[in-house]
């Protein structure tokens, strides 16, 4: 699968799916997806971002890389105290934890002169991990750690969806993968390893292939891939005057020096384990607005980000307490047309829902 990125950086186990169309509008994608058609069956039109928005997001990626930086920093060493380092693969979620896992690379490169094999694979909810891709992973490196990386948490979705799919995983092919998932950002209290589990804003969440290597969603569809196939993705080559996804990894990068002692800082607290605090919100904004199904709630900034620029919003719920955060939610709000409303009680700096589709 072709990307942006250095080779050396990662490897995609992705089937490369360019020459084929998919893409629908976001009311025609979102339609679909009421209707049960599942979201990886197609893929949302990607568009080159507008001066605005990339000025938001250069000036955001400048304001946010020593927390990024610290937070990858804490993550990496967190998951050290687990695993050796010299039997650890870095397998990360594409898409939003393909740039971190690159990161994390970076980092014990930068760290410990080491360089550790990473590659990012598909998982889809409600249709589980790419088992193609995981045993690849497992033959090339058997006697490897693999740990799984992701950008943030919403509800917790993908971690129940990981530890159900190498749960049948490892009954199957007789493994003993393990499902720790490791984020940057926890603020549904569900990861045993996070950055953080504050809210706060991930500049790659903020675009899509552009910030993700050109690479597109993953997808899974009998129609384009046979079986034993890996999931499939789209390289957006057309974009690349726009791609800045070397730069976001670069410029994280830099800040690792000046970091050290804010992860040593971070790395004496001590560690929360899961209790899933976040579900907590979500259930009370449903009941608040008697919302049928939970999946049209995305809390969170990298899930409401990810509403404002894939689905259909109804509107948006903003947590005054977090309203440093918030400037890239304001600014899609605006230009979609989408309400926003203030509401403090929940533990997410922003919430996305999702318009029911008659």
């Amino acid at each position: 699968m072709p990307s942006s990125y250095s080779e050396e950086d990662i490897t995609f186990l992705l089937r490369d799916l360019s020459h084929i169309e998919m893409e629908h509008s976001t009311a025609e994608r979102e339609r679909r997806i009421q209707q049960g058609t599942n979201y990886a069956e197609m893929l949302p039109v990607e568009v080159q971002p507008n001066e605005q928005y990339m000025a938001l997001f250069y000036q955001t990626l400048a304001q946010y890389a020593p927390a990024i930086a610290t937070a990858v920093g804490v993550v990496a060493e967190k998951i050290l105290e687990k695993k050796p380092l010299e039997q650890l693969v870095l397998v990360s979620l594409a898409r939003a934890g393909t740039p971190i896992g690159i990161l994390l690379k970076r980092y014990y490169a930068y760290k410990y002169r080491i360089s550790v094999p990473h590659y990012s694979i598909s998982i889809i909810r409600e249709r589980g991990i790419d088992e193609t891709a995981l045993l690849y992973i497992v033959n090339q490196h058997p006697q490897s750690h693999i740990q799984f990386i992701d950008g943030w948490t919403g509800k917790g979705a993908i971690t129940q969806e990981l530890t159900a799919a190498c749960q049948m995983f490892n009954e199957t092919y007789n493994k003993t993968i393990d499902a720790t998932l490791a984020v940057l950002a926890d603020p549904a209290y569900c990861a045993p390893i996070y950055g953080t589990r504050e809210d706060f804003f991930i500049p790659s969440a903020c675009l899509n292939s552009t910030v993700s290597g050109l690479v597109s969603r993953t997808v899974l569809n009998k129609r384009y891939l046979q079986e034993g196939d890996f999931h499939g993705a789209k390289y957006y080559g057309e974009l690349a005057q726009a791609d800045v996804s070397v730069h976001y990894i670069d410029t994280v990068v830099a800040q690792f020096d000046m970091v050290e002692k804010a992860i040593k800082e971070e790395l004496q607290v001590p560690i929360q384990p899961p209790n899933w605090q976040g579900m907590q919100s979500v259930e009370a904004i449903q009941q608040r607005f008697t919302i049928k199904n939970i999946n049209h709630i995305k809390p969170g900034i990298g899930e409401t980000t990810r509403v404002l620029l894939r689905r259909v919003p109804w509107k948006i719920l903003v947590n005054p307490a977090f309203e440093q955060h918030l400037a890239h939610i304001y600014l899609l709000a605006q230009e979609r047309g989408v309400p926003v409303e203030p509401y403090p009680d929940m533990s997410y700096a922003c919430c996305g829902l999702i318009k029911e589709m008659k």
